[in-house]
């Protein structure tokens, strides 16, 4: 082949332009004319304006990983925080609840006592104040334990009452705790007199399951009797154990003729024997007050009746 027929340039990729040095001193001065010329001519804010425009949504899309990551980081932190307010929230609510607790056990205490008060003010005879321990465990025997007993001059058949009427009888003294039998025992009788008629009966305790629902009943009472519904039962003093006036029932039923000739009438008992926790034990009307026994005597001697095995 003839050299004149050759190509004597140089291949594309060989040839040298401009050097690396005098592109960039080039295009730096261009750029500080662009600069120059827009600070004083102001005509590149349309094409940025414009340029703002269009990119918007881009970086509104590209922004919007970091806005997910920091609203997930504020809703984290905001139910920590709500969950630990609501765990002091819920403590502070049992510490109220046990505060109102107490304040209403004190309330309630306050105008037992007040009851008390005014109950022991109008009595002729000594009285002595006392603390209901608990229920006998006898499921036959509707009674209590208190906490006085021969050492406080407790004798056996004291009477017991409540702010509201009488809770029953000591039927049993020991050195420091007596036991008393409530009104709605079926072994326990008083004699009551219809405040209204003035007529004097008998009343017995009627077994029931529970000391809540305690009753009583007139027995004997003859078939027109003038009982009504709604008569308060006061004692009549008569047998010299309980005062005279203090109140006992009020009849609630009364059905004019039962199978034996008689009328059956029965009265709730006025003292609140689920709900009181104080009481006033009074000394017998026929026997003279009696002082505590000395400090000395053996408490195996302060028994006046057979010591019941322990429930």
């Amino acid at each position: 082949m003839p050299l004149g027929t050759l190509d004597q340039a140089p291949p594309p990729f060989f040839k040298q332009g401009p050097s690396a040095l005098s592109k960039l001193l080039v295009l730096g001065a261009l750029a500080l004319l662009l600069m120059v010329l827009d600070a004083r001519l102001q005509w590149a804010t349309p094409v940025r304006q414009t340029l703002a425009v269009t990119l918007s949504p881009l970086q509104w899309l590209a922004l919007q990983p970091l806005h997910a990551a920091r609203w997930s980081g504020q809703y984290l932190g905001s139910l920590q925080a709500a969950q630990a307010e609501a765990a002091l929230a819920r403590a502070e609510l049992v510490r109220q609840a046990e505060r109102a607790a107490i304040v209403e056990h004190l309330a309630h205490e306050n105008r037992e006592l007040r009851a008390l008060l005014g109950m022991r003010d109008r009595l002729p005879t000594v009285a002595r104040g006392a603390q209901i321990l608990h229920e006998l465990a006898d499921p036959y025997t509707q009674g209590v334990v208190i906490d006085l007993g021969q050492q406080d001059g407790v004798r056996p058949g004291s009477a017991v009452v409540d702010g509201f009427g009488v809770l029953g009888q000591v039927t049993r003294v020991r050195w420091a705790t007596s036991e008393v039998r409530l009104l709605g025992d079926p072994q326990q009788a008083m004699a009551v007199v219809n405040t209204r008629t003035g007529q004097r009966s008998l009343a017995f305790g009627v077994p029931v399951a529970r000391h809540a629902d305690a009753r009583i009943e007139l027995r004997f009472e003859p078939a027109d009797t003038q009982a009504m519904v709604g008569d308060v039962l006061t004692t009549s003093g008569i047998d010299g154990v309980y005062p005279a006036g203090l109140p006992v029932a009020e009849i609630d039923s009364v059905t004019a003729s039962g199978a034996d000739g008689f009328a059956r009438v029965q009265a709730r008992p006025l003292a609140r024997v689920q709900h009181v926790l104080h009481v006033l034990v009074i000394d017998p009307v026929g026997l003279p007050p009696a002082s505590p026994p000395a400090a000395a005597t053996a408490p195996s001697a302060a028994q006046t009746s057979p010591e019941r095995p322990a429930p």
